[in-house]
């Protein structure tokens, strides 16, 4: 695919080259979150979620932005893209997937890349607050995969729930993504950066919900593979994590979206292979597909150094206002 999209095409810069420097570097230039005000739903099942919004004016758009695994409203990708929202005049909300918010959740579940259920309630429900709104809805990894699952899989359904929406590096096949991040660099550096929360809170939550899973198995996990199979997969109701991977993938159901939908994903994103991209054929007439060669894992530095992160921002929300 082109990386022309609509007279904002991505070029990385000279200084910042290789998708490993283009996924670290923005952790670092990340600048500081907007003034987020919290509130707290409970969920239908009796647990909760936060939600962070920045506020603006009655009839302005809404921007929903679903995070990626261990993420939340203090995530680079989210703290840029609200500030874009709130200098626009519109209103934004990161809505915090279960136990992501600072607080662990209290049911045994927590979240997974097919959630498409949990997005389902939670755009209804905004949807129903704020049906004066146009209202747009963006996924990033993991919260990119969990959106496009929504999309397809409630096909005509969504239609009229959000009026367009945009997945940024999602991993749209989970075996692959799940592969690569299993072995070299990308194991010992991404893998063990993600386990580094993911296991102490399964433990936790194993102390509060005595015999859902085996604590060695958690304490054992070296990789993503090993941990989906002792904890997230049995959690959710899978069987095991490749029976996890399939049915969460979202890769299948993209020829089913019916509403506007923009899909963005380097071609160098070390967690997403590019032999796991589909192809125009693969997905609906609804979607766009933009493949940068260059971005790493939402990442798209642009700039001269130390460069800056508003090519995704303005990508997104010209994406939405067109």
């Amino acid at each position: 695919m082109s990386e022309t999209t609509d007279g904002l095409p991505y070029r990385a810069p000279a200084w910042l080259r290789g998708g490993h420097a283009q996924t670290i570097y923005p952790l670092l230039i990340k600048g500081a979150s907007p003034a987020f005000r919290r509130e707290r739903w409970d969920t239908p099942d009796g647990d909760f979620i936060d939600l962070d919004w920045v506020d603006g004016p009655a009839e302005t758009p809404l921007v929903v932005l679903f995070h990626g695994l261990e993420g939340g409203s203090a995530s680079h990708y989210a703290g840029v893209l609200m500030r874009h929202v709130a200098a626009r005049g519109w209103v934004g909300v990161v809505p915090h997937f279960r136990g992501c918010s600072g607080e662990p959740n209290r049911m045994p579940r927590a979240y997974h890349s097919g959630d498409y259920r949990e997005i389902d309630w939670i755009l209804r429900r905004l949807a129903a607050a704020h049906p004066q709104r146009r209202r747009f809805a963006a996924g990033v990894s993991l919260g990119g995969s969990a959106l496009l699952n929504w999309l397809g899989r409630l096909s005509d359904e969504a239609v009229g729930v959000i009026d367009a929406a945009a997945s940024v590096c999602a991993p749209l096949d989970l075996h692959a993504a799940g592969s690569a991040l299993s072995s070299g660099f990308n194991r010992l550096v991404y893998t063990q950066r993600f386990l580094l929360t993911l296991k102490p809170n399964a433990l936790a939550k194993l102390r509060r919900h005595p015999g859902l899973v085996l604590p060695e198995r958690i304490r054992a996990a070296r990789t993503l593979r090993e941990f989906d199979d002792a904890v997230t997969a049995p959690l959710h109701g899978f069987r095991g994590v490749d029976d996890y991977w399939t049915r969460a993938s979202s890769k299948p159901w993209l020829k089913r979206i019916r509403l506007p939908t923009l899909i963005i994903n380097a071609r160098n994103d070390p967690f997403v292979p590019a032999h796991s991209l589909p192809a125009a054929a693969r997905v609906s007439p609804q979607v766009t597909l933009e493949y940068p060669e260059q971005g790493g894992h939402v990442g798209f530095v642009s700039g001269s150094f130390p460069g800056h992160l508003d090519w995704l921002p303005r990508r997104l929300l010209r994406f939405f206002a067109a």
